[in-house]
């Protein structure tokens, strides 16, 4: 299933991309070319990182995709600090040439939704997942298992961005919101979920399996 219903490139993006362009144009019509090149790779730069392209979403059931493009920075048994569980920990590092648009793991309902204000370290270090600025979603799939997926800013990261409440249902893959300029996700799940990627890989996010979840929780 290809779940891309916005341009290729992400909205968040537009007022970026058309300052920078604009900026770059301007300086190359009374400087010219020298003087605007800064400009233009600065304009590059916004328009790589504000790509979102179309993914072909993994059907079969029960399974755990990535909601995130990047490196999975950890694969850990944790605590999940919003339902108040042993829980398996999967991160995912965005750096700034990742995609960073946001994708729900799972399909299911959105139980609740906690936001935190917190400090902006290094998005690749473990305790940035309690200490940073961070969104949190609860997913209750159809199959009774709770999903914890937690968008966590970074180091230059200063903006999260949530687009879904309590309530709301999710298609997996769906994207559901975006983080600007490195950061990382955190997705909670259950001990019996079987985790399929290693500390390393490189995560493809809505494509990538993170892990399979046991049949038939509810």
């Amino acid at each position: 299933m290809r779940n891309y219903p916005h341009p290729i490139i992400a909205r968040e993006g537009w007022p970026f991309l058309a300052v920078a362009v604009a900026g770059s144009l301007a300086v190359t019509w009374w400087a010219g070319w020298p003087w605007a090149l800064p400009l233009w790779l600065a304009s590059l730069f916004v328009l790589q990182f504000f790509r979102d392209p179309g993914r072909d979403v993994p059907e079969a059931p029960n399974l755990v995709i990535s909601p995130a493009d990047g490196r999975v920075v950890a694969v850990e048994r944790s605590r999940d600090p919003y339902l108040d569980r042993d829980a398996r920990k999967v991160s995912v590092f965005m750096n700034v040439f990742n995609v960073h648009s946001n994708r729900s793991p799972v399909e299911g309902v959105i139980g609740d939704v906690w936001y935190h204000a917190g400090k902006f370290l290094n998005a690749a270090l473990s305790k940035a997942s309690l200490e940073n600025e961070r969104n949190a979603l609860w997913i209750k799939t159809d199959d009774g298992h709770d999903i914890t997926c937690v968008q966590v800013a970074g180091l230059i990261a200063r903006r999260i961005l949530c687009y879904v409440k309590p309530g709301d249902r999710l298609a997996r893959g769906q994207r559901y919101g975006f983080i600007r300029f490195g950061s990382r996700l955190d997705v909670y799940l259950p001990l019996e979920a079987e985790v399929k990627v290693s500390i390393g890989d490189r995560a493809v996010g809505g494509e990538t399996v993170l892990a399979l979840l046991p049949p038939g929780a509810a």
